[in-house]
């Protein structure tokens, strides 16, 4: 829908903003069952997983953190994506942009109290006192009981004069252990982490087919020439690999992270415009790169719906952005609220969180992630606490919890942040930043909303606990609020397990494991994969193929990944040189068996 007349509407829940965070907002808002608005300045929903491109997510990898729209998310992806979503190395879930646009887009459009209105930007934040109660665009107004900020860099905390932040703390704020002591080169250089525009870029055969990428205006190839020296070059393409032979370029190394000048976002709008045009020629000059290192790579066609000021569609429709400006909320989220005791950030987050002291309510959990602390700068990475542990046989990030404080001003009433703008410290934002926890902070944010229009109260007052149960309970995608590595939301007493810690998260365990026991679930499958068992450290293993189901393809060795608890269960329970059968999927391109479930010992499975 979009409207080009002066008009005054009303709604229930007002979301400004299409992107990740918000796109999730307005669909529970919607779902509830209240008037909603979603305001999006593109012509697709999503923000991060589709209009930026950045179709292979990181983080809530693992099945038990698969809830809430998120894990709808992946469902649908895993029905209408036939290549399977395991392509790449740097994430278990690549997928066609496109198919990721349509799934929210459909979404909405079964949602017959959610309208949706494109191409449009907020000019102006509406306020009674220190109340928020709409937004002014170019040919209309909006009022509304809530209002959600869902823009990609906060754009309604500098509109409506909301106290927010920009840049970095030091270690005297908040006693962060890896903040700087003071200002230094980095933080004058790059006050927040480098956005990156996406571009999609398509393999042509060796025919000479791929049509030319022109180099931008004071290209410098001396900028790309270390892009994959450490990896190589199929290791680098299959980074992002997407279906359809194409190849999402992401790339933090000598690639198309952004950041000159990065203060011009939140200057005026001839500085945004400036940065952003150099932002894309750089990523264009990457391109240009590739193509001419590499031969037969070309622009993707047809992928985006909009074609940039480069031509073609292959470009994301804007930047990746991995930081905006952050409310200064209720509660903060420091580094020190996503570290581990020993396999978990300890519960309840409100013995810890900046601002609990006087806001108890507001510290409890509504969302919850688990990505490593990642920052984006081209001068390189910077020493951070670590905040990872093994697990399925791969690294990954330990869980962690958003408190609802962080999505609700100190001061100002009628409004809910709902994208990477929630209070949150520079540093902790490298964590919080990831697609599937703005999804999950999305979410909260627009249950939180409706329930503030049900109960006719504040977002501050509202409570909690209300919130908590709302999300757990929800009929369409139940959230998980407390993270457990073993408690899958398909499990019989997920719900039970997920009221009893709010109710005693002191007795948390450090382990994050549920006192459950997992239980294989049956295969609908015969194993497909055979082989030796090789166990090379905790965490740590490998199967030697004795059939590969294929000739000429025997004895060959892949590490053994899962998703899954009770495989990781099963596999963690093998000795070094155990037979072994399995079904599970093959990754080429992280040289992976994505293990689905494992048989007991046999002798070798022929296929």
């Amino acid at each position: 829908m979009s409207t080009r007349s002066m008009q005054i509407l009303k709604t229930d829940v007002l979301v400004v903003g299409g992107g990740t965070g918000g796109t999730a907002a307005a669909i529970q808002a919607a779902r509830r069952g209240v008037s909603t608005i979603v305001v999006s300045e593109f012509s697709w929903l999503g923000g991060m997983l589709t209009s930026a491109g950045v179709s292979a997510p990181d983080g809530n990898e693992l099945a038990a953190f698969q809830t809430g729209i998120w894990g709808a998310f992946l469902k649908e992806l895993q029905q209408r994506q036939p290549e399977g979503l395991d392509n790449a190395w740097a994430s278990f879930f690549t997928y066609d942009p496109r198919v990721g646009a349509d799934i929210f887009a459909d979404w909405v459009a079964k949602l017959p109290n959610l309208t949706w209105i494109q191409a449009q930007t907020p000019l102006e934040v509406l306020k009674e006192g220190d109340r928020v109660i709409g937004v002014r665009f170019a040919d209309f107004t909006i009022f509304a009981k809530i209002t959600l900020d869902g823009t990609e860099l906060g754009d309604l905390l500098a509109l409506g004069d909301i106290p927010h932040r920009w840049g970095w703390e030091f270690q005297t704020e908040w006693g962060e252990p890896s903040a700087p002591i003071a200002p230094n080169t980095l933080t004058k250089t790059y006050p927040v982490q480098a956005p990156t525009w996406v571009v999609v870029l398509q393999d042509f055969g060796k025919t000479g087919l791929a049509p030319k990428i022109p180099a931008p205006p004071h290209y410098d190839r001396a900028k790309f020439t270390q892009a994959w020296a450490d990896h190589g070059a199929e290791a680098f393409l299959d980074y992002g690999r997407l279906p359809g032979n194409r190849f999402m370029i992401n790339w933090p190394i000598a690639g198309n992270d952004y950041g000159e000048g990065v203060e011009r976002l939140i200057g005026s709008t001839a500085e945004r415009s400036q940065f952003l045009q150099e932002a894309l020629w750089h990523t264009q000059g990457f391109a240009h790169f590739i193509q001419t290192e590499l031969g037969h790579f070309g622009l993707a066609e047809e992928i985006f719906p909009v074609s940039t000021t480069l031509g073609g569609n292959a470009y994301a429709l804007h930047p990746y952005y991995r930081e905006s400006r952050r409310l200064a909320g209720l509660a903060t989220v420091r580094e020190q609220d996503l570290l581990p005791k020993g396999q978990v950030a300890p519960l309840p987050i409100s013995t810890t969180a900046q601002g609990c002291e006087i806001a108890e309510n507001s510290c409890q959990s509504i969302a919850i992630g688990n990505y490593v602390n990642d920052h984006h700068y081209p001068s390189g990475d910077i020493s951070l606490q670590p905040k990872s542990i093994r697990w399925g046989g791969r690294w990954t990030g330990t869980p962690f919890t958003i408190p609802y404080g962080a999505l609700v001003p100190q001061v100002t009433d009628g409004f809910l942040a709902c994208e990477k703008n929630i209070s949150v410290s520079h540093i902790a934002n490298g964590a919080t930043r990831l697609q599937p926890v703005v999804l999950g902070i999305g979410q909260a944010a627009g249950m939180a909303a409706v329930l503030c229009v049900e109960q006719a109260c504040q977002p501050r007052e509202l409570s909690v606990r209300s919130l908590q149960n709302a999300l757990l309970e929800d009929p369409i995608a139940p959230a998980a609020i407390i993270p457990f590595f073993n408690l899958t939301p398909n499990h019989p007493d997920w719900l039970y397990w997920q009221h009893y810690y709010l109710n005693a998260p002191e007795a948390y365990p450090s382990s994050g494991n549920c006192p459950i026991r997992t239980l294989p679930h049956p295969s609908a499958a015969p194993p497909n994969f055979s082989g030796t068992f090789h166990r090379h450290a905790e965490q740590d293993y490998t199967i030697v193929l004795e059939n590969f189901c294929e000739p000429n393809q025997v004895k060959e060795e892949w590490a053994l990944v899962t998703l899954k608890p009770e495989v990781d269960q099963q596999l963690s329970q093998h000795e070094h040189g155990d037979a072994i059968s399995i079904f599970g999927s093959i990754n080429f391109s992280g040289r992976w068996i994505l293990v689905d479930s494992v048989f007991p010992s046999a002798p070798a499975y022929k296929g």
